[in-house]
């Protein structure tokens, strides 16, 4: 799977703090790059897991679905929203 492109990967929208109150999330190099640059906590268990499976995803080891949901797991353990996004 191509991680830089949406492919499997349903956008959805973080509601976090700062300037830019909604960050889109549409592909897994995003979803990597959320985790890794912009998320506020860094030590907790479904964090761990979501970087693994980002990183499972982007080697192609896990579907990208399967990231996703450790995201939306992650991002509920650090009181992060979530919104689906439809397209």
């Amino acid at each position: 799977m191509k991680w830089c492109t949406s492919g499997e990967f349903a956008p959805l929208m973080l509601v976090v703090s700062g300037p830019e109150k909604y960050k889109l999330v549409a592909t897994l190099g995003q979803a990597a790059e959320m985790l890794t640059v912009g998320w506020p906590i860094d030590d907790g268990d479904e964090y761990l897991i979501a970087i693994r499976a980002c990183r499972d995803a982007i080697h192609g080891e896990i579907p990208a679905q399967d990231a996703r949901a450790a995201l939306i797991r992650a991002a509920d353990e650090a009181g992060i929203s979530v919104i689906t996004v439809v397209h």
